[in-house]
């Protein structure tokens, strides 16, 4: 299921203005470059701001992703109409070559189930073309991140254009094994609105990821690290043959 910050249009509304600094992203605009790509598939696109990132340096790009209240706000943005929205997942997309595919984020980690991983690499693999590369991140197990998660390390207040201020934090309300839950709670200033989400991300091994990639057909080229969170994050970069 895809989380209620995407899928309630009140809150996919403040994706963007609760976190406006995308400098994560500056490492996948430059892999794109890297690689000379043309064409990108975007998994798990949200509200569109790496897609139109590509689409602003003349990329041709589809992003894709299941929360429709997300989608429709990338599909309003100033030239959304320079890239293919699709609102499903990695295999609804139309048949494509593209030379690069990537999950950016916390996109790689939300996918939890087994089968649903796999069904996504395999997607991934079949829109690129051969030698065309996927790209993503995920957290370092081994670090712990989740233990940071809480309300004295995340409390807020926005002030968001047209809304008014809002109150936010998070923190964690489960951890079975690789999988991590927790609840991001918004307080509405201007009608006293609270409104929660519930989040599940899987800390996958290293080892794990590489076998699954393998496992899909892939060739793991490389494994980076975030140049923006050194030491806490993998960036993995696999290949079709």
């Amino acid at each position: 299921m895809t989380d209620t910050c995407f899928t309630h249009p009140r809150l996919a509304a403040l994706y963007d203005p609760l976190d406006p600094d995308r400098s994560d992203l500056d490492a996948y605009l430059r892999m794109a470059e890297e690689f000379g790509a043309r064409r990108v598939l975007d998994i798990g696109c949200g509200t569109g701001v790496f897609a139109l990132l590509l689409a602003d340096r003349g990329l041709e790009v589809v992003g894709v992703d299941p929360a429709l209240a997300s989608v429709e706000i990338a599909r309003a943005k100033p030239g959304a109409d320079r890239a293919r929205w699709i609102c499903g997942d990695a295999t609804d997309p139309p048949p494509l070559r593209v030379d690069l595919v990537t999950m950016t984020a916390n996109v790689a980690q939300a996918i939890t189930g087994p089968e649903s991983w796999r069904q996504t690499l395999r997607g991934a693999h079949g829109a690129l073309r051969p030698g065309g590369r996927l790209v993503f991140e995920t957290r370092d197990p081994a670090r712990r991140a989740w233990e940071e998660w809480s309300r004295d390390n995340s409390h807020s207040v926005t002030e968001v254009p047209g809304v008014g201020a809002v109150e936010s934090w998070v923190r964690v309300i489960d951890v079975s094994g690789p999988l991590v839950t927790f609840r991001w709670t918004y307080v509405f200033a201007a009608d006293g609105e609270v409104l929660t989400s519930d989040s599940t991300l899987r800390f996958r091994e290293r080892d794990e990821v590489e076998r699954d990639l393998v496992e899909q057909g892939y060739v793991v080229d490389e494994v980076r690290d975030a140049p923006d969170r050194p030491g806490r994050e993998l960036v993995f970069l696999a290949r079709r043959p």
